[in-house]
């Protein structure tokens, strides 16, 4: 079978990415631009304008001249106007091009790079991301075995350092400003297989005004968030009679979750796999890859028929490629 090259679009959220790949598995050329904001989150709309600014000239960077057998983009889930923003370019590339276009579930692509970079065969999934917390397995396809029942973590993070001065994205300070903290007592609010943070966000706030330190609350918040998600996990395992877990999404990154659910899978004979640090947040590679694993078994549309789908979830797909 011919080596096909695939150019992914990323653009479900903060960050606007442009990546070639090919069906080999090689991250050829891979660039990404983040918005950020000192006050506040992500606004969809000024996302939506930073990707619209620099989307375009990032792809055809991205290229150097090369012409993609055909082009992926983040169809779903995700902020709309930053969906349409990225799906825009995208037309316009593949239009310019000649190539076909197939949109791919944003989600689906952050588990699909985890098993390519790590080897991982049949994890439990942890897919902590800004908008996103679900414990994930494949049983015939992606099925959710718990999820959060308000915010994500990442955002629940974000909120956080937000009210105590940290900007945006907060989660890389909060894990710095941990490490010299102590531990204050937080709720601990795990129901069933679900996960729910908002409140104990809220807690972490009103104790920051009432004087409690950054460090400590940073510290206190991490450990609470993070045994939520693990204890979560271990029934999964369980339950799924799985052998390996796989940490996804941007929430990857924190080293610290890393350990604990590293700790607990030796507890239960499991390997643990923590996506590389450079691809488990948002970005392009992903998308190129689930691109070049779903193209065989895609019916390709005319441009004008793709849409956008800022609601499917991952257990909605069907998975025809998951060996």
């Amino acid at each position: 079978m011919r080596n096909l090259i695939c150019l992914g679009i990323e653009c479900t959220a903060h960050t606007f990415g442009a990546a070639l790949v090919d069906s080999k598995g090689k991250i050829l050329e891979e660039k990404r631009d983040m918005y950020t904001s000192e006050h506040g989150g992500i606004i969809p709309w000024d996302a939506a304008k930073h990707h619209e600014k620099i989307g375009k000239e990032m792809t055809f960077e991205v290229l150097h001249g090369k012409k993609p057998d055909f082009v992926a983009f983040s169809q779903s889930p995700g902020m709309a106007p930053c969906l349409v923003a990225g799906m825009k370019v995208a037309k316009q590339v593949a239009n310019e091009l000649n190539v076909p276009l197939i949109g791919v579930n944003h989600i689906a692509a952050h588990l699909e790079i985890g098993r390519l970079l790590t080897k991982a065969k049949d994890p439990i999934f942890v897919f902590t991301s800004g908008a996103n917390t679900q414990i994930i397995a494949h049983e015939d396809k992606y099925r959710i075995f718990g999820e959060t029942l308000d915010v994500g973590i990442g955002n629940a993070l974000d909120k956080f350092g937000r009210e105590i001065g940290l900007g945006f994205p907060a989660g890389p300070k909060i894990e710095e400003l941990a490490k010299k903290g102590k531990y204050i007592e937080l709720p601990y609010t795990v129901k069933g297989m679900d996960a729910a943070f908002s409140g104990i966000v809220t807690e972490a706030i009103k104790k920051f005004k009432e004087g409690a330190k950054k460090e400590d609350l940073c510290f206190s918040l991490q450990e609470t968030l993070f045994a939520m998600l693990a204890e979560i996990t271990e029934r999964a395992l369980a339950h799924c009679d799985k052998k390996e877990v796989l940490l996804i999404g941007g929430v990857a990154a924190n080293k610290r979750f890393c350990e604990m659910l590293d700790k607990m899978c030796k507890a239960r004979k499991a390997k643990f796999y923590a996506t590389p640090l450079k691809y488990c947040g948002d970005q392009a590679a992903q998308i190129g890859w689930l691109g070049i694993l779903s193209y065989p078994y895609v019916k390709q549309e005319k441009l004008s028929h793709i849409d956008i789908d800022p609601y499917l979830r991952v257990d909605q797909i069907e998975t025809p490629w998951f060996i």
